[in-house]
């Protein structure tokens, strides 16, 4: 329960801070105006993480995603079903990542959805969308070293 309030707390903080504060580039309306290279980092970082899990690579996290990692996630078998919240750690998608899709077992194909959006990009913090085969996961990234880690991920099964 605490690593859940602690998620929400940061959650909670984060939005509250972007509706709060005042933007000093609120006149960007695209990620075609953000630094391209940061861009580009980011979604780097973003497609190793889901690249990781579809490909069995767990390597590919451990280039992209912090190991100070909050994770939380809400899924469900079944649309009758109700949602479960589920949170994971850095190790715990690791370990994910080496055994999710072996074999193929969740039968991706070339139309299996990968799609990624970068929503903000500052020079320090960025925050990203990832439409994946299990649902919608919602990013926020740290530059550090010159390098964009995943630093928090809240996600959900498709509705």
């Amino acid at each position: 329960m605490r690593y859940v309030s602690a998620l929400l707390g940061a959650v909670v903080s984060f939005g509250l801070a972007a509706m709060v504060l005042p933007n000093p580039d609120s006149s960007r309306t695209s990620a075609l105006e953000f630094n391209q290279a940061d861009v580009a980092g980011v979604e780097a970082a973003v497609l190793d993480y889901v690249e990781g899990l579809y490909d069995v690579k767990p390597e590919r996290i451990a280039k992209s995603v912090s190991r100070d990692l909050v994770k939380f996630g809400f899924w469900r078998r079944s649309d009758a079903d109700e949602y479960r919240g589920s949170p994971m750690t850095y190790d715990q998608l690791y370990d994910l990542a080496s055994k999710w899709n072996v074999n193929n077992k969740m039968k991706l194909d070339s139309d299996t959805p990968k799609e990624i959006k970068v929503l903000d990009v500052l020079d320090k913090t960025a925050t990203a969308k990832l439409t994946a085969q299990w649902g919608v996961d919602y990013f926020q990234l740290e530059k550090s070293d010159d390098k964009w880690m995943i630093r928090h991920v809240l996600w959900q099964s498709h509705p």
